[in-house]
């Protein structure tokens, strides 16, 4: 019952009670009644003095409740009133502060976090995906279907990125490398969110870093190696042509010197394919049409293809396919991937060519024996090769120019058993 009406009430009561107590005696009656209606006049306004701060009060908490701070009260001129009013007109001035202040705070976050170079995934409090940044939506690859990606669980979804923050826990990190050579650190923590922990997801890549302080350890190295051996088999070279003029006597000594000379030449040879990942020149773009190029290597390829029993299958778009690369440089990334795919052929079968122009793709499929699980994380690793006598060279200079290039590429053997090789030209 509200206040109003229990004071109504109140004075209900006291009249009937005066009634039945002076019904008898009509003046003091009368008399009681006005001093009554006396009281109640007065009792009324003390009442609207008494009752109007709770009704502040509750007016002032509909909009708080409603989240409205801009409401405040008028002084009245009398102090009590005042210091109430005083009091909720800071709170209101204080609780909008604050909130100017946190949406401030949180706009800025939500702006950071869709900006920040670093891939976001925010996770809900059942460790499931609630949101993502557009960094990692690129380098996942679901650009285009964040839609698809709420409330789904990592552990649902193929890529090598969100297979890792499955499994991941609080606290910990994991370095990954992907089929195209992107190497990533994925570190995954947790922050309370209206009292409960949520979970987060740092995705920084580290190719850039990883390459450079590659090329460095390495670099330093064949540098020095090539030094001594191009200076050793130059000046032993020379000792051996010239002994082989001179010598005019038993077969066998020319022949092992042949053999020798023969190997030094190989030797020096396969110290300048290592000095050549080092050496590499920066791009010297121009245009042309991939297509050509495409026909002019497998040219260069085909009785290697006709020895082994392979054959090349077309899928090119009907109009040229433009792109801005250092012909040269593509030329040799070319080689080494057919190269490596009629290896891996073996015997009998087919390399096909497929073009696209939206994006502007090439994509080299063949049927060889497919990529084993524990060298698909391998391949472009500097110098590693799962084939006898592989010096592991053809992929690091293939990585090389095309990341010089900027052309984001994939190697991988999908469900089907077929490798493909793909290419994203700028165009």
């Amino acid at each position: 019952m509200k206040l109003s009406a229990k004071f109504i009430l109140f004075i209900a009561v006291i009249h009937v009670v005066t009634f039945y107590v002076f019904r008898e005696n009509k003046i003091l009656f009368l008399v009681s009644e006005f001093f009554i209606l006396l009281s109640l006049a007065v009792s009324w306004s003390l009442y609207q003095e008494l009752i109007r701060p709770l009704q502040l009060l509750v007016r002032g908490t509909d909009a708080i409740k409603d989240r409205d701070f801009n409401v405040k009260f008028v002084k009245t001129g009398k102090y009590e009133m005042d210091k109430l009013i005083e009091v909720y007109n800071e709170m209101i001035d204080q609780l909008r502060t604050e909130r100017t202040t946190q949406q401030e705070q949180h706009y800025f976050l939500q702006k950071l976090v869709q900006t920040a170079p670093t891939g976001i995934v925010m996770l809900d409090y059942d460790g499931h995906i609630d949101s993502v940044n557009p960094r990692a939506l690129e380098w996942t690859g679901y650009a285009r279907e964040w839609s698809d990606l709420r409330g789904k669980n990592p552990a649902d979804l193929s890529h090598p990125v969100f297979q890792t923050i499955a499994w991941l826990k609080t606290g910990e990190s994991k370095t990954i490398t992907l089929p195209n050579a992107k190497t990533f650190k994925i570190q995954k923590s947790q922050f309370v969110d209206r009292g409960f922990p949520r979970g987060f997801v740092m995705i920084e890549e580290l190719t850039a870093e990883i390459l450079e302080a590659e090329k460095r350890s390495y670099g330093k190295v064949i540098r020095m190696m090539a030094h001594e051996v191009n200076n050793s088999i130059g000046a032993v070279n020379s000792i051996l042509d010239t002994t082989l003029q001179l010598h005019t006597g038993a077969p066998e000594i020319r022949e092992a010197l042949a053999v020798a000379i023969e190997r030094n030449e190989h030797l020096n040879q396969f110290m300048r394919n290592f000095a050549d990942v080092i050496r590499l020149p920066e791009p010297r773009p121009e245009r042309f049409d991939l297509h050509e190029l495409l026909k002019k290597v497998v040219q260069l390829m085909e009785f290697k293809a006709r020895e082994r029993e392979v054959t090349f299958e077309w899928e090119l778009t009907e109009k040229p396919l433009f792109v801005r690369a250092d012909a040269g440089q593509l030329e040799q990334v070319l080689i080494n991937v057919i190269k490596n795919a009629l290896e891996a052929i073996g015997k009998q079968g087919v390399i096909r060519f497929h073009t696209t122009h939206r994006p502007f793709r090439l994509t080299i499929t063949d049927t060889g024996k497919g990529i084993p699980k524990e060298a698909a994380d391998k391949l472009f690793t500097p110098f590693f090769s799962d084939k006898a006598g592989g010096q592991g060279i053809g992929l690091t200079l293939t990585r090389e120019i095309l990341t010089a290039h900027g052309f984001p590429f994939s190697l991988k053997t999908g469900p089907d058993g077929l490798t493909r090789f793909e290419i994203t030209f700028a165009g």
